[in-house]
């Protein structure tokens, strides 16, 4: 590959279908917190509407303001990709809207998060099909190039490479290496498991038990008055 900068890499390894499903309906906060509260792209992402998201990184590296690369990557991706673009964080113009978030649904794309701007917000947020992004922005993108597919990206503060597994909610999202997946959600099922038990105990007894705090307090050597 001698064309850096401009060069499509057609193709990649994706983890198996049940190695992602693995994270389905599990909560990213509890993800994140058996990441060591390492894993979530940066909180200046928000979703464009309350669909969750769930699929296999598929990366676009593009200039600021210019779409050309994300016009190409939506042909190529396959059912179940979720196609992160790096826009190096520029909000001043949109790299995708409406129509392009339409036909991405329509092959079976599993979402999009753009390291960028957005617009025809509206209509995003009444569709069933995740969005994410840092800004809203009625001006429209370049198409001139040049950029990347599927090489390493940034997005959001996190290196996301191509065939990683992406989780989203309401909270944000978490990036997961697919060589972690498999522990990863046994912990995090033990952890959301484990907070059942404790929203059981609020709701029906009126108690939340917490030692640590006072032990905590008690290590501080914290005054009562």
């Amino acid at each position: 590959m001698k064309n850096v900068g401009c060069r499509i890499v057609s193709d990649f390894n994706r983890p198996d279908v049940e190695l992602v499903n693995l994270f389905k309906d599990l909560p990213v906060a509890n993800i994140d917190d058996c990441m060591n509260r390492m894993g979530a792209i940066d909180s200046h992402f928000f979703p464009l509407n309350k669909t969750p998201l769930l699929g296999v990184a598929f990366t676009v590296k593009v200039p600021e303001g210019d779409n050309l690369m994300f016009h190409k990557a939506m042909d190529i991706a396959q059912p179940g990709d979720v196609i992160m673009v790096d826009a190096g964080g520029d909000k001043h113009r949109a790299i995708l809207g409406e129509l392009m978030i339409s036909y991405c649904k329509s092959r079976g794309i599993a979402g999009v998060i753009v390291d960028g701007s957005v617009r025809d917000a509206d209509a995003l947020e009444e569709m069933d099909f995740p969005v994410y992004a840092k800004g809203v922005t009625p001006n429209g993108p370049y198409k001139n190039g040049p950029g990347e597919i599927n090489t390493p990206v940034t997005i959001g503060g996190q290196v996301v490479c191509p065939g990683d597994i992406v989780v989203g909610d309401q909270d944000g999202v978490v990036i997961i290496k697919p060589e972690d997946a498999k522990e990863l959600a046994k912990q995090t099922r033990k952890v959301t498991e484990k907070e059942t038990l404790i929203m059981e105990e609020i709701v029906k007894k009126g108690t939340y038990n917490r030692p640590w705090v006072n032990e905590k307090l008690e290590e501080l050597g914290c005054e009562y008055l």
